[in-house]
């Protein structure tokens, strides 16, 4: 390999790319290093493809691999995995995701003429190239650009034009700061008015509040990952959470993913039924993780990651888990070998419905809410969301997101899916409710911001309200085709400019 100090320089470009997203502003921070990471790659503009390829790979791999390291806490920690094998199944994952950051900065390579429009292409390809890992093999977009921006300064774009609009931003104005030292300003006032452009329309709201705030409660049970696979363990919890709910003065009650860690035909005789018992008598909504049980007959497999949603005096609501975890709720063809590399029991399950209607949330002497309802991972795939937004037979007023990560320890993993929260909140201009097993337990307004989060590892609630809100933003109604749209064109005009010069 040529030029060693070169890929060193891009792999600790990338590291440093992951762990700026951590702090308050790293939306903002991001875009100087992306900066720098242009003009890493640069230099291998006049290189062999491979080079440069191998360039792109090795800035991805350092992105990932931060980024990604709380994957070898579920396999090592909690799976009990080798080391070397923990490692390196990091290492592979994060090889596979930083392939698509390598193919995405492609137009650094193939268009030779150095210029403003080279942004725009390199944008464009972006775009892309990340919607094309959202998809492809069931789709891995986590840690993506966008995620970073709700405390950046191009987050207000989501309500428009989504999170692949705030990846488009910040790859065009990091490439504008490059040229910082021969065009100043060229370089630096088109970005300014995007800024600002940006802030103006973040002042339109496309959603508005209805009814009055709804009062919450939501469970974060604080219980170890290796309960669940002890019978006295998956008991202890069990009775919590039951405990809790039942005493809860709340109008609706959420617990966390698989709260209740058996299949519902395996639960204490009366434990549900006791549940929507106390839901009649005193009035309130209980929503809450269970492994939920039916065959589907397309793929033989019997049990679903379900949340389940009891109201006063009607049927039990059953939500399906739909876009499922590779290796930690299905096992992809071939790779059985490797799941059987853990000393825990991982599941298989069935997937739901890409069209499941909302959660109805029955309130006395007032209209009832609906509330879309996401799993844990189901969170990063916010074209999904917007789609069955954009088809709910009902119009939704809430986001409720229930998970457990407590397979990922005290890792990056709750701050990275609480922002991918925040995102899909500005995305949808509704405000959110996060009930977790460990943390982080939140209620996020329209706008995306964390209104009130409990502290990690503690076995406590949140108790409070929230108002829900109606309406549709922009990027609901039309979903990423706009902004694929125009970064297609944009990237069919580079290759025909390209080809005259």
């Amino acid at each position: 390999m040529k030029n060693p100090a070169r890929f060193l320089t891009l792999i600790l470009f990338g590291a440093i790319l992951a762990c700026t997203a951590e702090l308050p502003y790293g939306g903002w921070i991001q875009i100087p290093i992306l900066t720098l990471v242009w003009w890493g790659l640069l230099q291998f503009k006049h290189a062999s493809l491979k080079q440069f390829l191998l360039a792109g790979l090795a800035f991805g791999l350092g992105y990932f691999v931060v980024g990604l390291s709380w994957i070898y806490i579920s396999l090592h920690d909690v799976g009990k995995m080798n080391f070397l094998l923990s490692c390196a199944a990091v290492v592979l994952l994060s090889t596979y995701t930083a392939v698509f950051f390598s193919l995405a900065c492609l137009p650094l390579y193939f268009f030779k003429k150095d210029s403003f429009y080279t942004g725009c292409f390199l944008a464009a390809s972006w775009v892309l190239i990340e919607c094309l890992r959202g998809f492809f093999l069931t789709g891995f977009p986590w840690l993506g650009l966008a995620e970073a921006q709700v405390n950046g300064p191009f987050g207000l774009a989501a309500p428009y034009l989504g999170g692949l609009a705030c990846t488009f931003l910040a790859v065009w104005s990091s490439w504008q700061l490059l040229h910082i030292r021969k065009h100043a300003v060229l370089s630096v006032a088109p970005v300014a008015l995007i800024v600002t452009l940006i802030q103006i329309g973040g002042l339109w709201s496309f959603t508005k509040p209805t009814g009055s705030p709804l009062s919450i409660e939501l469970v974060q049970g604080n219980f170890s990952q290796s309960l669940i696979f002890r019978p006295e363990g998956v008991m202890q919890q069990i009775d919590y959470y039951s405990n809790v709910m039942k005493r809860s003065s709340a109008e609706l009650i959420v617990a966390p993913e698989t709260a209740f860690s058996w299949p519902d035909i395996n639960l204490p005789q009366g434990t549900l039924e006791s549940l929507q018992d106390n839901v009649n008598q005193h009035h309130k909504t209980l929503l809450f993780g269970i492994i939920g049980r039916r065959i589907n007959p397309s793929d033989g497999r019997e049990f679903s990651n379900r949340a389940l949603g009891l109201n006063q005096n009607a049927a039990v609501y059953e939500y399906d888990k739909s876009h499922l975890v590779p290796f930690g709720e299905f096992i992809p063809p071939g790779f059985h070998w490797f799941v059987n590399a853990f000393n825990v029991p991982l599941s298989d399950f069935s997937r739901g419905s890409m069209s499941q209607p909302p959660f109805r949330i029955v309130r006395d002497d007032k209209d009832p809410l609906f509330a879309a309802i996401t799993i844990c991972y189901e969170d990063v795939f916010g074209s999904e969301l917007a789609t069955r937004l954009r088809h709910s037979p009902e119009a939704t007023n809430l986001l409720i997101n229930i998970t457990n990560l407590a397979w990922f320890g005290d890792s990056q993993a709750p701050g990275q899916q609480l922002r991918l929260s925040q995102l899909r909140s500005l995305e949808t201009g509704l405000p959110a409710l996060r009930a977790t097993n460990t943390g982080i337990t939140a209620v996020l307004g329209p706008d995306g911001k964390v209104i009130e989060q409990l502290p990690k590892f503690t076995q406590t609630s949140l108790v409070g309200s929230v108002q829900a809100y109606t309406g549709r933003t922009p990027y609901v109604i039309w979903g990423n085709a706009p902004i694929l749209t125009i970064s297609f064109l944009l990237l069919l005009i580079g290759i025909i400019r390209q080809r005259r010069f």
